[in-house]
């Protein structure tokens, strides 16, 4: 009996006896290390709708992008939604999402970097293939043999492309190759909106003289390019963009001019009944009246109004260079439209 009491003492002052009674998790096996690979977590308002998590990820359905209802305010955000039951935690999305700072982040990754993303962090390439005359310069010049011909079709592949700019260079129509910059989205539209309001405005100010335009008549204004320039880069500060950006505007912006001469009207109010937007209304004490900020240059009222209040006028554009100024030349024609006379 004494033999099994000794036992029984010399088992209970062990020292992992004690450990074992007071058992509880050390801290530092709580905190995860920082490589740990989590559940992705979204950062929405950095998204730009690229779409290459979706591409990148391997798991059926781990990924959605969602976009909430537009309001009178503002356009929806787009953004993508993480389905934990797919999500296999490779962290694919978060190595390819190209948005600094990262719309997706799942702790560190060490397997995949930064150069070998899918989406390069600046700039698309892709094929207008209305205007690719299929000379397959570009194909030669790649030298990721990113460029292949599907089809009929030139196409590039964005998993191979480094936007290195080759094709670009070696591309013989202009417009067929098209440069997509993926950073600054939101700067890039008031870029844009800046750009179409001051050429607008600028078309406004003669909008007397244009109405004087005969049927096969040319009006023809220049307007320098610096100070839109250098408001736009107030907005955007990378010049590279921005020129890319106005040059673009210019080659296919064709504006559609409304002018309005109500000393000519009648009060039929015909237009008021046809605007499709309500920029036309009508009230007896000041008769009819026509808001700009809400006119889609539609030109149903131009031509519905058979006494000539409404003119339509198309608007084309052109950056050159003259005496060491950069210009953009506005020429301003009639529509060749039908109307009621």
């Amino acid at each position: 009996m004494s033999s099994v009491i000794w036992y029984l003492y010399e088992f209970a002052r062990k020292s992992w006896a004690e450990k074992f009674a007071n058992a509880h998790t050390e801290h530092e096996i709580l905190e995860k290390p920082e490589r740990f690979r989590d559940f992705p977590t979204v950062k929405r308002e950095y998204c730009i709708g690229c779409g290459a998590c979706t591409t990148a990820c391997p798991a059926p359905g781990a990924i959605k992008l969602v976009r909430d209802t537009d309001t009178a305010e503002e356009e929806g955000q787009t953004y993508p939604v993480i389905v934990r039951g797919a999500c296999i935690r490779c962290g694919f999305c978060a190595e390819v999402c190209p948005t600094d700072p990262k719309t997706i982040e799942c702790g560190e990754n060490h397997l995949i970097r930064e150069e070998f993303t899918i989406v390069p962090s600046e700039k698309l390439y892709v094929i207008d293939d209305y205007l690719c005359i299929r000379c397959k310069k570009c194909m030669k010049a790649c030298p990721v043999n990113a460029i292949t011909e599907k089809d009929g079709r030139v196409e590039v592949d964005q998993g191979r492309c480094i936007a290195c700019g080759e094709c670009l260079e070696k591309c013989p129509v202009k417009g067929a190759l098209k440069v997509i910059h993926v950073a600054y989205v939101e700067e890039q539209k008031m870029v844009i909106n800046l750009a179409v309001n001051e050429l607008e405005s600028a078309i406004e100010e003669k909008s007397e003289d244009i109405k004087k335009l005969e049927a096969e008549g040319v009006y023809r204004m220049n307007y320098p390019l610096k100070p839109l320039l250098e408001r736009a880069l107030e907005v955007l500060p990378d010049e590279e963009i921005v020129r890319d950006l106005l040059e673009k505007i210019t080659d296919r912006l064709k504006m559609r001019i409304i002018t309005w001469s109500p000393e000519k009207c009648v009060q039929c109010r015909l237009c008021v009944d046809e605007c499709p937007s309500g920029a036309i209304t009508y009230s007896e004490d000041e008769g009819i009246v026509r808001d700009p900020d809400k006119c889609l240059r539609c030109s149903t009222c131009y031509q519905t109004c058979p006494f000539g209040v409404a003119g339509y006028y198309v608007a084309r554009f052109l950056i050159d260079e003259s005496n060491g100024e950069e210009m953009i030349r506005i020429t301003i024609k009639p529509a060749a439209l039908p109307v009621k006379r």
